[in-house]
């Protein structure tokens, strides 16, 4: 069964805080009932959420039709990272941040998992959060260009919410 205590928080604290510094990032840290921990980025200089659009438009996905009800309010305030699939969902700079911060919180974790048998065995699970529904992420950089790819999706969106 899942379990993280706050000593195991705090153990895990420097390499965590030292990720977001490394990369000019502001977050915290917190743990939700004993068995998830939980990094919320609260502002930065990486466009992450800008990132996640263009990577996941480049890939053929369409941010607002396949995203905007499952994940998130509001797409361009936050958004609640999965971080399973972190090369299928960022890309260059923004991507290599990601790695880094979960390679941090995952420290002295283990998944014995098998979901073949319905068996699950984590040490503990983790989870990136960009802003909140309540508090927005706060770029304090250069935003990502838009993709053409992007550019082309929100215009067809746009068009089908005015028709």
């Amino acid at each position: 069964m899942a379990y993280i205590s706050q000593d195991k928080k705090k153990e895990l604290a420097p390499n965590i805080k030292a990720v977001l510094k490394k990369y000019n990032m502001k977050g915290s840290i917190r743990i939700e009932h004993h068995s998830v921990l939980h990094v919320n980025i609260k502002s930065g200089d990486l466009d992450v959420i800008g990132n996640y659009r263009n990577t996941l438009a480049n890939r053929g996905h369409s941010w607002d039709d396949h995203h905007r009800n499952r994940w998130i309010t509001n797409p361009d305030t936050y958004h609640q990272g999965v971080h399973y699939h972190l090369n299928e969902n960022y890309s260059g700079e923004v991507l290599n941040f990601m790695e880094e911060l979960l390679a941090a919180m995952m420290e002295g974790n283990h998944d014995n998992s098998d979901s073949m048998t319905d068996y699950f065995d984590v040490g503990w699970y983790a989870y990136i959060n960009v802003g909140n529904w309540e508090k927005p992420y706060i770029l304090t950089g250069e935003p990502e260009a838009k993709s053409e790819r992007l550019l082309d999706l929100e215009a067809r969106f746009s068009e089908k919410v005015v028709a």
